[in-house]
């Protein structure tokens, strides 16, 4: 059976090693930049399961790889930042990034994460299609449609559509969608769920313009609605 490849794109050598050696021992296939000038050729060539994604980096910051992978690629990124740089942490996942891990951090907690991530896009085949309105969501072909044209969706925002449009007009709550689509609630994880849902609601905004098909129930999380 193939092992899930992870990309570590971290310029400390120690941290990398630490990282390393947990994957290693989860049961991950691993490899190391130093730099980041290095990753776009690389993964264009030899595209691994997931990055993890420091961001600060000799050659090319992570903020900035990251708005460039997603040009062409939706495999999953996490990015490594400081603990006290929230800015960062916001920008990278408007950027695209599925998840972040602040340093310093639980190398458990940091495989539980990449494992949850996976699950996003290797999770068990979903027997038959979710839709609502226009939209088609495919779990086998980990695919979107909407009125027939494909929407391209990181895992992440693919895992909070899926959820939302299984119970159209369902109010879920912060803490309900990050459980689901995280697999765990992380301290702070909450958060990140407003940025995902801002990301989807400006994709589908650009097929749909005009419909506001995730609605915010104010006070209490989200919902996908059906009326159209």
């Amino acid at each position: 059976m193939r092992k899930q490849h992870i990309l570590i794109v971290e310029d400390e050598s120690k941290i990398a090693r630490v990282i390393r050696d947990y994957l290693v021992n989860a049961g991950f296939q691993v490899s190391w930049l130093d730099r980041g000038d290095k990753v776009i050729p690389l993964i264009k060539q030899d595209p691994p399961d997931l990055i993890l994604l420091d961001v600060m980096l000799p050659g090319k910051d992570g903020m900035e790889l990251c708005r460039e992978i997603r040009k062409f690629s939706l495999l999953p990124i996490i990015i490594l930042t400081a603990k006290a740089e929230e800015l960062d942490r916001v920008l990278g996942l408007e950027l695209g990034a599925d998840d972040y891990i602040c340093k310093p951090f639980s190398p458990r907690e940091m495989v539980a994460r990449i494992k949850s991530v996976l699950r996003r896009i290797t999770g068990p085949p979903c027997p038959e299609k979710l839709m609502a309105g226009p939209i088609s969501l495919d779990e086998n072909r980990h695919q979107v449609l909407i009125a027939g044209q494909e929407l391209k969706l990181t895992p992440s925002e693919f895992g909070l559509l899926k959820v939302l449009l299984a119970q159209p007009n369902r109010v879920f709550s912060r803490g309900e969608l990050a459980a689901q689509v995280q697999g765990y609630n992380f301290e702070g994880y909450e958060r990140t769920i407003d940025t995902h849902i801002k990301n989807l609601r400006k994709k589908m905004d650009a097929m749909l313009p005009g419909w506001e098909i995730i609605q915010t129930v104010y006070g209490l999380g989200y919902k996908l609605t059906d009326s159209y």
